[in-house]
């Protein structure tokens, strides 16, 4: 049983050791502060079927908390948008920001376990910065992750990835998504 008091995610030890030497080598940084590091990992799935089944928000809340490990906000509709029959008020999707640990610890999975097994996996864009140093990326199929069981599945949701680093420039940002070995096609 691992202790929670001495437990450091893997992908943390590794840029404490390895990543934070490299990238200062890499871009002469004259300070360790600013040296890039992840800030935040925010998740997030759109229900739009919601409208019409008010269980699809709760099925897609708890699977998105058994992926993320936390508790998820349900999002709310801002407008009412009678062509798309929303009300205001309404839910409409679920997201998480995952920091520390748990950050670490989903990038691991995603990049180590569920990458892989996505259908006809070549490797991600390395194109989809917003040039602040941010990362946005979608998956189609959130069953790639080994904490949802595929049979007690009823809906297959999309979900938005979004990695914030605090590097000033893409370049700055994509390399230290590189050292983490993140599947960049380009």
């Amino acid at each position: 049983m691992l202790d929670a008091a001495t437990y450091t995610p893997r992908l943390k030890t590794q840029y404490r050791e390895q990543i934070r030497a490299a990238l200062k080598e890499e871009f002469s940084y004259k300070n360790d502060m600013m040296i890039p590091r992840l800030d935040k990992i925010v998740l997030n799935m759109g229900v739009g079927e919601a409208v019409a089944d008010s269980k699809k928000i709760k099925a897609a809340h708890d699977d998105l908390m058994k992926i993320a490990g936390q508790k998820p906000v349900i999002t709310k509709a801002k407008k009412s948008i009678a062509g798309f029959k929303v009300r205001e008020e309404m839910p409409l999707g679920v997201k998480v920001t995952l920091r520390g640990d748990r950050m670490y610890d989903f990038l691991d999975r995603l990049i180590t376990i569920a990458m892989p097994r996505i259908r006809d996996f070549r490797g991600i864009p390395g194109k989809s910065f917003d040039g602040r140093g941010n990362y946005a990326m979608g998956l189609k199929e959130h069953i790639v992750f080994p904490e949802i069981n595929f049979d007690q599945v009823d809906q297959m949701w999309g979900m938005d990835i979004v990695i914030c680093t605090t590097a000033e420039t893409d370049a700055e940002a994509k390399a230290l998504l590189k050292h983490f070995n993140m599947p960049f096609t380009n």
